[in-house]
């Protein structure tokens, strides 16, 4: 099931799991996982998108093998807060999904998160080949901290 809302999500998941921030792209998608108490993003790996059941098995294996609960879809708003072609993808990315699994998925706002990945790998002095490599998995954790953040301060 689908969450816009995050309150909604946080209640839709146990209380303890790991869960999944994506990083959409046109050509890759961006993983990173948590730890199963929620407090730690890490940056895992990136699929090369194909086709959208190709992506999606890959996504769900993983989803498999790390025993998540939840997922969580960077939502590419504009600047301004509206919604462009990229977040209509997304959108219907995650609309496909939810045929093929019960995990209950939210988004969360990515605006800025590649800026903020590519702000941190230049500081890290990390090259221009593996920032390249590495770019949308790191952005991926950069959106699950963001929503990982949010849940711990509901659960307050």
């Amino acid at each position: 099931m689908i969450h816009e809302d995050i309150i909604e999500f946080a209640a839709a998941l146990p209380a303890v799991g790991a869960i999944a921030g994506l990083d959409l792209g046109t050509k890759t998608i961006g993983v990173a996982v948590s730890d199963g108490l929620r407090q730690v993003a890490s940056p895992i790996t990136v699929i090369r998108r194909q086709k959208f059941t190709t992506d999606a098995e890959a996504l769900l294996a993983i989803a498999q093998d790390r025993s998540l609960v939840g997922l969580v879809l960077g939502l590419p708003r504009n600047m301004d807060g509206s919604e462009g072609p990229r977040a209509q993808s997304t959108r219907a990315f995650a609309r496909n999904l939810t045929r093929l699994t019960p995990l209950p998925i939210a988004y969360w706002d990515e605006r800025l998160s590649t800026v903020a990945a590519e702000r941190a790998l230049l500081e890290a002095d990390t090259s221009r080949k593996r920032r390249a490599e590495v770019i949308d998995q790191v952005a991926a954790g950069y959106i699950l901290q963001g929503a990982l953040d949010r849940l711990r301060y509901l659960a307050r």
